[in-house]
């Protein structure tokens, strides 16, 4: 993954000794060439198709499809960034990633302007950016958009088989339409690239040591960079954080995620059955979740606006996991409807804009990066098995989770995607416009065709074990709410101790995803204390939870997801 010139002494050693090392203890091929020093970005005017105001400058980055061939083929990153308002105070670039896999940052720098935001404003450019996949750099597709945005359409809590066959077969295309479009290009879309690329672009921004900020997935690939290349971080903050285990990432993940989502789904129906005078949903836990069951059936039979059916629904609802300030809004719009009135819920459920593109683009890249990680069961009797076993105390979640996650059932090898690539151009050459260009893609399948089975014969890897030596980071801060349901907690305790001389701080009782900046001062004073003068607490410290919605509220923003 690099040069010592561009990555340092120690993210040399280290990849040299760990990322090369393939899963199962097998023999490890030759380290990789060093990756190509990145040009300087060059900022300007950002692209309309971006809708950022001309406050907002955007550049380009190139960057190595396959680092363990830095001078083969080069995808394009895009960047934003706004300067720091207070050059007198700079003290470099603040790069952030929202998550996702799929989520792009690009509209990060706006943040500045948030008053919870606006003293780091004053020492930081905001820089955002698309990771490798996302929007328009080297963008993914693997269904047509129109189809997998189609409303509406149903869920079912407990599915018959022949729901399951159903939602087999829609997860085996899904895959073969990933790999026939991405190709031999398919495996390169993971973490350990997405670390790499961030290494790029620290270099490509000038800086000599990256400060970052990663939020949900953006702290697993975080964590990844920092096993790689400790000598490269300045400061490095990780909230609401995925547990970094190999033997989690990614399906036992996906499966604890569903028991911390069922609790999380219980502090809402709690909290409606607490106001019962406001929403009249119930005065019990049991009956708000009727008064939910209710809305599911009606839906079924008469969905509202013809778009919102059951997964519509659920997928509106599952906001209340991620952060509190969507539970009065969502007690509102059930309590309306229930009474006759479904504009609220309308208004909640359907996108305000639609962009079936940009939608089915997240979702390729989410699919790719976690099927490309890591090995996931192959036969369905294993995710038949697992997903009934926890669905039967944790309903709310879990089977639309396994449905989203079920390609990787299917995921095609690197010599499958490589194939892909070869019929793909096969068929262009033969029948496309330009010759000279099918020519050249058809050249290139067969180079990847030909060097993907020199590797697959070095051995699968596995997730990276991600673990740093005492002394090796500089201190970096680690934020969690005790009941976050997309990162459950114990996965920051995790990381908390995989990273040597980490600090950690914790909201207890709380659930909302994504903590940094936010309604939280406690949190707020220990992240800008960390951002602004590179303050930690000693090993981890404590915060008391947020206060809780008042009903009727309504919502301010979009929250942190």
């Amino acid at each position: 993954m690099r040069t010592l010139a561009l990555y340092g002494a120690i993210g040399s050693l280290v990849v040299t000794a760990m990322a090369t090392a393939p899963a199962g203890g097998a023999p490890a091929p030759p380290a990789a060439p060093p990756a190509p020093v990145p040009q300087r970005i060059a900022f300007g005017r950002c692209a309309p198709v971006e809708h950022l105001p001309a406050t907002v400058q955007c550049g380009t980055l190139a960057v190595p499809l396959d680092y363990a061939r830095p001078e083969g083929k080069k995808i394009t990153l895009t960047v934003s960034r706004i300067r720091a308002t207070a050059p007198q105070e700079r003290q470099g670039a603040l790069v952030f990633n929202p998550g996702g896999p799929g989520a792009s940052s690009m509209e990060f720098p706006l943040y500045g302007a948030l008053p919870k935001w606006r003293r780091t404003a004053r020492a930081y450019d905001f820089v955002g950016y698309a990771p490798r996949g996302v929007g328009r750099s080297a963008p993914l597709s693997c269904q047509d958009p129109k189809e997998f945005t189609k409303a509406p359409t149903d869920t079912q809590r407990y599915p018959t088989e022949a729901f399951k066959r159903q939602k087999i077969a829609e997860a085996r295309a899904y895959a073969e339409g990933c790999a026939r479009n991405a190709g031999a290009d398919l495996p390169f879309y993971n973490s350990l690239n997405n670390a790499r690329d961030l290494d790029m672009l620290r270099a490509a921004l000038g800086e000599r040591k990256l400060t970052f900020m990663g939020a949900s997935y953006g702290t697993y690939f975080g964590a990844v960079y920092a096993t790689l290349f400790p000598g490269h971080i300045r400061r490095m903050i990780f909230d609401s954080v995925v547990n970094p285990d190999p033997r989690q990432i990614w399906y036992r993940n996906n499966l604890d995620q569903n028991v911390a989502f069922e609790r999380r789904w219980g502090d809402w129906l709690r909290w409606v059955a607490a106001h019962d005078s406001t929403y009249h949903l119930g005065a019990s836990p049991k009956a708000v979740q009727r008064s939910y069951d209710t809305a599911v059936q009606r839906v079924r039979r008469v969905p509202i606006n013809g778009k919102i059916g059951p997964a519509q629904l659920q997928s509106a609802f599952l906001k209340t996991g991620y952060n509190d300030a969507y539970w009065p809004i969502s007690a509102q719009s059930l309590a309306a409807y229930l009474h006759g009135d479904t504009k609220p819920m309308a208004t909640q459920t359907l996108p305000k804009t639609s962009n079936d593109t940009a939608e089915e683009n997240t979702n390729a890249v989410y699919t790719a990066v976690e099927c490309n990680d890591a090995s996931w069961p192959r036969d369905w009797a294993t995710w038949d098995r697992d997903n009934t076993r926890v669905a039967r105390t944790a309903p709310f979640e879990t089977w639309d989770n396994a449905w989203m996650n079920l390609p990787c059932a299917f995921w095609p090898d690197r010599t499958e995607s490589a194939a892909a690539g070869l019929d793909a151009a096969t068929a262009r050459m033969a029948t496309g416009t330009s010759r000279d260009a099918a020519g050249h893609g058809l050249v290139y399948a067969a180079d990847q065709m030909a060097s993907t089975a020199v590797d697959e014969a070095l051995g699968r890897r596995g997730p990276l074990d991600i673990r740093t030596a005492p002394g090796a980071l500089p201190p970096v801060l680690l934020l969690a709410a005790e009941r976050d349901a997309a990162t459950p907690y114990p996965g920051a305790v995790e990381l908390h101790r995989r990273l040597a001389g980490s600090s950690m701080v914790t909201e207890r009782g709380a659930g909302t995803h994504g903590i940094a900046l936010g309604a939280n001062e406690c949190v707020n004073h220990y992240t800008e204390a960390y951002l602004l003068r590179g303050e930690v607490p000693a090993h981890s410290a404590s915060c008391p939870p947020r206060a809780e919605p008042v009903p009727n509220q309504q919502r301010q923003g979009t929250p942190t997801k």
